[in-house]
């Protein structure tokens, strides 16, 4: 509980700022409960207006929650949410941040990764995101090569970089924890990418396993893995190009993780990778919306600005 605890007063303090004259809304499900009660432990000993809410885990991520659970989030100043299912991309989310709650949402969170991913220091994390907006932010062109065999380049446009720090104390803000990157929806790219680390639904890829994914365009025209190609080409079915969009493009900060360990949620934010995904980016800065947004985990990248080399943190441990 030591170890839950830390990382909560993480969360809690460091993360969210919460303050003893504020109101705090912890939200959970059925699964998540021993990582609800450590927050709202810490948070209890800030502010005495502080309440637990607990919910059975949602269907689907994005799934709405219970109506009294939207109504607690909404009603609070700060809004924790460690749950099986994402809360990111809800409505209740959305209305909680435009009545000026600061959020953090901890989707399919467990027990290792809230401890790994949160005994850091975020105003560390929060520097080296800044380093890296800075070697990358105007660049017209990013390219990506990896000993596993990824050569692809990104046309960014006038896509803005984001980074997603985990400091979280402005009204009407949020974040994901564990946080640590920096990140676009590029307008467009075309190569390959090889994916060696992280991807849903395989988790941590084993040594001598690789995905390859080819694209054109900005749209995967390949797909080696069978399991992948199908999620993909069913979402097609509805959406057609959407589900083959090259969505996203993002580089790790998050120093304190120092291995992969399957968790798509910490493995994108391990300094020192980059993380390439499929689908959605209406969310992050893009224009497509689809029902599926698959990131996957690449180790030991070379990242180019315009041809430059850009400097990327690494584990501090």
């Amino acid at each position: 509980m030591s170890e839950l605890r830390a990382a909560a007063e993480t969360a809690v303090h460091q993360c969210l700022a919460l303050e003893s004259d504020e109101s705090c809304a912890i939200v959970t499900d059925d699964k998540r409960e021993p990582i609800g009660n450590v927050l709202y432990e810490v948070a209890s000993e800030v502010t005495d207006e502080t309440v637990i809410v607990r919910y059975p885990p949602g269907e689907t991520h994005g799934s709405e929650p219970p109506a009294p659970v939207a109504a607690a989030m909404a009603g609070a100043d700060v809004v924790l949410a460690p749950t099986t299912k994402s809360l990111s991309h809800t409505r209740a989310r959305t209305e909680a941040n435009d009545a000026g709650a600061r959020v953090a949402t901890l989707p399919g969170i467990t027990e290792d990764v809230f401890t790994t991913g949160l005994d850091a220091d975020y105003e560390s994390i929060a520097a080296h995101c800044d380093d890296v907006l800075e070697q990358v932010a105007g660049a017209d062109e990013i390219r990506v090569t990896t000993p596993a065999g990824t050569d692809i380049s990104f046309g960014i446009g006038d896509r803005e970089w984001l980074a997603d720090t985990g400091i979280v104390h402005e009204p009407g803000i949020m974040s994901n924890l564990p946080a640590g990157e920096v990140f676009v929806s590029p307008e467009t790219a075309t190569g390959t990418f090889v994916v060696d680390g992280t991807m849903r639904p395989h988790g941590l890829l084993e040594a001598d396993r690789q995905l390859t994914f080819e694209v054109e365009d900005g749209l995967v025209t390949h797909i080696s893995d069978d399991e992948i190609h199908g999620t993909v080409e069913g979402a097609a079915e509805a959406v057609g190009d959407a589900a083959y969009n090259l969505a996203e493009l993002g580089i790790g900060t998050n120093v304190a993780v120092t291995e992969l360990v399957g968790s798509v949620l910490l493995d994108e934010k391990a300094a020192g990778t980059v993380h390439i995904a499929i689908g959605d980016n209406a969310g992050i800065g893009g224009e497509t919306e689809a029902p599926i947004h698959l990131d996957g985990i690449l180790r030991e990248p070379t990242v180019y600005a315009d041809g430059e080399v850009v400097d990327l943190p690494k584990s501090e441990r």
